[in-house]
């Protein structure tokens, strides 16, 4: 249990504790949540939430916060979509999907980066900037599709959005990688270690002499480009795509990286914790499903729990004070 504390994060053991619990709770009271059908259900519409928290959970860490993964998901997905519709929409070819993903990516590496810079260069805050950027993008989008939604993709879409590889889904595997570049990027890379060091202590950080400012819009890069391949996954599930879609998720984003452990003013955060929130996340949101509650009865839920983890935290943070008084 220390060697997984050690490796992972002290979060994770208390998370597939509280997992399991809901597991067996719904397993008993929800009909048909054990079968595969809705397993299956649950895989499949874990990666679109779980790409835009990976968006959100670096800036979080490095102290900043990015309230424009929505928008820029769905403008790169806007930007998809132009380009198979320019190819013959639904006859479009292959080359025009490749064509078109790197152009949704540079559009996502673009938002970011812009953001990055304004944040770094001129010093304003994170969540001012990620809102104007918000606003814009939205405000483009609408007027780009005129409020409306552009459908009709190539059907070789359909096994990225929802096929499978050997019995495990296709979104589920393109997240599963997502995660792994993002643990590998914290844990193994000097950026990742600056970008928690510039949450802990921005100035700090400068005078070590790591390059902050670059370190910042790397960041906020790195964010708009994972914001860009939830676009593309979005866009290939629904075959469909518009710019307000998925707007509930923000907040769930947010919750699921609290709910992770990730410190919310930034310097501390692991990706293994942030995956199990998820995960609890879906299976809350699925459960109450089955058991008939209303969609909106889930996002109250997701809020409780977010409070709920917030009064934990400041709960343990004073035991821990106490410990140390009594020392």
């Amino acid at each position: 249990m220390e060697r997984i504390k050690q490796a992972f994060g002290p979060e994770v053991p208390g998370l597939l504790g509280f997992l399991a619990l809901v597991v067996v709770v719904f397993g008993l009271t929800a009909p048909n949540f054990l079968t595969a059908a809705n397993l299956g259900s649950i895989a499949y519409q874990l990666p679109e939430l779980g790409i835009l928290t990976l968006a959100m959970l670096i800036p979080i860490i490095s102290g900043g916060f990015n309230l424009a993964i929505i928008y820029t998901a769905n403008m790169a997905g806007l930007t998809l979509a132009f380009v198979l519709m320019q190819f013959g929409g639904v006859d479009a070819g292959v080359g025009a999907f490749l064509l078109g993903t790197v152009l949704a990516l540079l559009v996502g590496a673009a938002s970011g980066a812009a953001m990055g810079a304004v944040i770094a260069y001129i010093g304003a805050h994170p969540i001012l900037v990620s809102l104007a950027m918000m606003i814009f993008l939205r405000g483009l989008g609408e007027f780009l599709t005129k409020g409306g939604d552009i459908s009709g993709f190539p059907q070789y879409l359909a096994v990225l959005g929802h096929g499978s590889l050997l019995g495990v889904p296709v979104p589920l595997i393109l997240f599963g990688l997502c995660a792994l570049a993002w643990h590998i990027l914290l844990t193994r890379t000097r950026h990742g270690f600056a970008s928690r060091m510039i949450g802990s202590n921005l100035k700090a950080t400068t005078y070590s002499g790591v390059h902050t400012k670059r370190t910042l819009v790397l960041i906020y890069t790195l964010s708009g480009v994972m914001c860009a391949i939830a676009g593309i996954l979005m866009l290939s599930r629904f075959n469909s795509v518009r710019v307000g879609h998925g707007e509930a998720l923000l907040l769930v984003t947010v919750l699921a990286c609290f709910l992770g452990g990730v410190d919310p003013f930034g310097g501390f955060g692991r990706v293994v914790p942030v995956v199990i929130a998820l995960v609890v996340l879906q299976v809350l949101s699925s459960g109450l499903n089955l058991l008939g509650a209303n969609q909106h009865l889930a996002t109250a839920v997701w809020g409780l729990f977010l409070v709920g983890v917030m009064i934990l935290r400041w709960g343990a943070g004073r035991w821990k004070e106490r410990k140390r008084g009594r020392v």
